[in-house]
This record gives structure tokens, sequence and C-alpha cells, in this order.
């Protein structure tokens, strides 16, 4: 039974920084593509960044390039959302989610993180 399981969400000011964190258990095979989603109250669940662990290549939504920078540690099928100069419209639910196919084939999602940006 595969679980992912996010860490590092908090409260920060506007312009301040987090490391989002999420690492699988009960696996025994490396995910292709691990990424992160985000969903504020009332808002649509949007696709944040995702990054194919082992090319490495990435994608950003636009709301979120050159703040944001997704990486992976492949190995340990971890992947870490470190987020910069954060914004008010950041401030949602973060999920990390999972698969081992393609980027439009997630199978896996954590339960979320909060993260909450305050002036």
């Amino acid at each position: 039974h595969v679980q992912l399981v996010e860490s590092g969400g908090g409260s920060v000011q506007t312009g301040g920084s987090l490391r989002l964190s999420c690492g699988a258990s009960g696996y025994t095979n490396r995910f292709n593509c691990m990424g992160w989603f985000r969903q504020a109250p009332g808002k649509e669940r949007e696709g944040v960044a995702r990054i194919y662990t082992g090319e490495g290549s990435t994608y950003y939504a636009d709301s979120v390039k050159g703040r944001f920078t997704v990486s992976r540690d492949h190995a340990e099928n971890t992947v870490y959302l470190e987020m910069n100069s954060l914004k008010s419209e950041d401030a949602a639910r973060y999920f990390c989610t999972a698969t081992y196919g393609t980027s439009d084939s997630y199978n896996y999602w954590g339960q979320g993180t909060q993260v909450t940006v305050s002036s």
C-alpha cells in the first residue's frame, strides 16, 4: 500500500520561504513522475510543479515560475518544493502526487500540507 506523506507546510509572511517535502512508503519501485498540486478554499485544484524523477525534467505553472523549485531524491522516492517570495495567493493546501506513468496519470496522492501566507 503506497502512501505519500507531505511535510514542511506552515505560516510565513509575504516574501518568505518554505520548503515542502514528500516521501513515499510502502513502495517497491521508484516513481517516474512526482508533482505538487494546491487547492485554496473555493478554488479549483491547480497543478504547481512536477518532475520526471529519472531525467529530471520539470514543469511549473506560470504563477510560480521563477519562485518555486521542484527537485527530487530519485533513490529515496522523495520530492521537494522550494517556495520563495511567497505571495498571499500562494496560500493553499499543497498535495504531493506521484505516478509510475506520466504526468497525466497520477495514481497516488498525499493528504496535503497547509501553507498560509500573511501580510
